[in-house]
């Protein structure tokens, strides 16, 4: 075992009897139960007891548990403000501390406890980087809010709220009761926003149990996945079962067909081609297009449909979707013991309608698609399914700014009318830095009904919660030259979804000659740590990550 490292030494030992491991249990594993359990953020306030009932599986299972903490960001509350240029870079943060602890203690096996947003794969890049025995425990999705009998979400009963009641169509009370009521307890926001995605991937990658994904923060079905967690990584380890032999090419393939399939965050993209660097495998852009083009939409759960991730739970949860995709998917192992394929035929669909069959999907194509264009040449992400199909082609005159700020106070100021095109830039990783998240401009627009009539694209990130014609992770991105920092007010710009197209109306002697003339771009950043992101942080379309 690697902790044999620490237990042969004299010294150690005496040290890690000071803690309280005893004698007897210097032969067994020494397992990390890293949490990122935090009281200010929904989706992990429930860790306690989930780490409890890890703990209580990894000896009962004969290994020995080291709990230690990580940060968690909110996306939600980090929204619109100073906070978000910290939640992308928090994901290289948390990977950086898993690897120090599990490298500087020599742990044998690891539980990553996560739920939200970036803390998902900043776990998942970890485990692919130190390929210790693996097992991820997701803390589940919350509950549907409820208000005058109508169930809630946060993206659809807040902030789209928020820009209504500014338009007058609704009430300061309705408002309000919107806003005590969306949010009714422990776990991820209701619908298939980032972090229930990445939960739904990372299941459908085989590194977390059956009904990880989807089973519910409040359930005592949660507490006995991460029970089983934690007898099962003690299994692993003792059958050097690690993360590389399960997160190959294979695992990656069916978590983008998952996600196509179940209709999951822009931000998959991102972070899948990240893990995916981190695990030395190459996931180059193009192929979530390759996947999307050929995977029906079969589940439609908000923000782009009306059903929540609870009833995605009581479908059949993840198993159920892969029981409908079965023969697309790659045979591949997964921590359970079992292969994707065995999962799948277990797999059982209780509602047809929430889980849909083949032959008759929501959409016939996946929920994300790639675009490219002059104004993209790498690329540039938008879940098509979201779209009205009236705006999935879409021909409109340029509003451009230079933040989020700025877009939002126009929206707002009510200086955004029909046929124009919001252009949001140096919002990308080096150029924000952080690649922020664009919630309330979107909801602005979406609230506004300006939804079928205006389209958005940045070299910024969208909200899993994003709804609408909004384009983002536009590279190259603006601080770094790319053409979206060439653009002007009043340039007409073509917007072709099912063609995979984005570009700017000018002939390619105008748009060169423009991005000759641009200024070399740099924002003061008051943050060592954001600084140093931004010196090292690399393309949307390679991740994100640092180099």
């Amino acid at each position: 075992m690697r902790s044999d490292n620490l237990k042969k030494r004299a010294p150690i030992r005496a040290l890690l009897h000071a803690t309280g491991v005893s004698p007897s249990e210097m032969k067994k594993p020494f397992i990390g139960l890293a949490s990122s359990f935090t009281d200010i953020v929904p989706g992990h306030v429930n860790m306690r007891d989930l780490e409890r009932a890890i703990e209580k599986g990894i000896h009962a299972g004969g290994g020995v548990s080291f709990t230690f903490g990580l940060p968690a960001i909110c996306d939600g509350i980090a929204m619109g403000h100073k906070g978000m240029h910290y939640s992308l870079p928090s994901r290289e943060l948390i990977a950086d501390s898993v690897e120090t602890m599990t490298e500087a203690h020599q742990l044998d096996g690891l539980i990553l406890l996560t739920a939200c947003d970036k803390i998902t794969p900043g776990m998942l890049m970890a485990a692919a980087r130190v390929n210790v025995p693996t097992i991820m425990v997701t803390a589940g999705p919350m509950l549907a809010g409820c208000y005058k009998m109508t169930r809630l979400d946060l993206v659809h009963d807040t902030f789209e709220a928020e820009a209504a009641y500014k338009q007058g169509k609704i009430s300061k009370r309705d408002l309000d009761g919107l806003i005590l009521n969306a949010c009714p307890g422990a776990g991820a926001c209701a619908g298939l926003f980032t972090a229930n995605t990445m939960a739904c991937a990372t299941e459908a990658m085989g590194m977390s149990l059956p009904f990880c994904g989807t089973s519910l923060a409040v359930s005592s079905k949660k507490k006995m996945i991460a029970y089983e967690s934690g007898q099962k990584v003690v299994e692993l380890v003792k059958k050097n079962i690690t993360p590389r032999k399960i997160m190959n090419k294979k695992a990656f393939l069916n978590a983008i067909r998952v996600d196509m399939a179940l209709g999951g965050s822009t931000n998959a993209v991102l972070h899948l081609i990240a893990i995916a660097h981190e695990a030395g495998i190459e996931l180059p852009i193009d192929l979530f297009n390759k996947i999307g083009r050929e995977t029906p939409h079969i589940s439609s759960i908000r923000p782009s449909g009306n059903h929540f991730m609870e009833d995605l739970e009581y479908a059949g949860g993840i198993p159920a979707v892969l029981s409908v995709l079965n023969k697309m998917l790659l045979d591949n192992p997964t921590v359970s013991g079992m292969t994707i394929k065995q999962i799948a035929r277990a797999g059982v669909v209780y509602d047809k309608n929430v889980i849909r069959p083949l032959s008759n999907p929501y959409h016939k194509e996946g929920s994300l698609a790639v675009l490219k264009g002059n104004i993209a040449p790498e690329g540039s992400v938008v879940k098509q399914t979201a779209v009205s199909q009236k705006m999935l082609k879409f021909t409109g005159k340029a509003k451009v700014f230079n933040s989020e700020d700025e877009a939002a106070k126009a929206i707002y100021g009510k200086k955004i009318k029909a046929g124009d095109v919001v252009v949001i830039r140096y919002e990308g990783p080096k150029g924000g830095p952080g690649m922020r998240e664009m919630l309330y401009p979107t909801s602005a627009i979406e609230g506004m009904g300006l939804a079928d009539s205006v389209a958005l694209i940045t070299d910024g990130r969208f909200s899993g919660g994003t709804r609408g014609p909004c384009i983002g992770h536009v590279a190259p991105e603006a601080a770094l030259g790319g053409p979206i920092a060439a653009l002007k007010d009043g340039d007409i710009i073509e917007i072709d979804i099912p063609a995979r197209k984005i570009n700017v109306k000018l002939s390619d002697a105008e748009l060169k000659q423009r991005m000759r003339a641009l200024k070399p771009f740099h924002k003061e950043v008051d943050s060592s740590w954001l600084r140093r992101y931004q010196r090292m942080v690399t393309s949307a379309s390679m991740g994100a990550v640092l180099k």
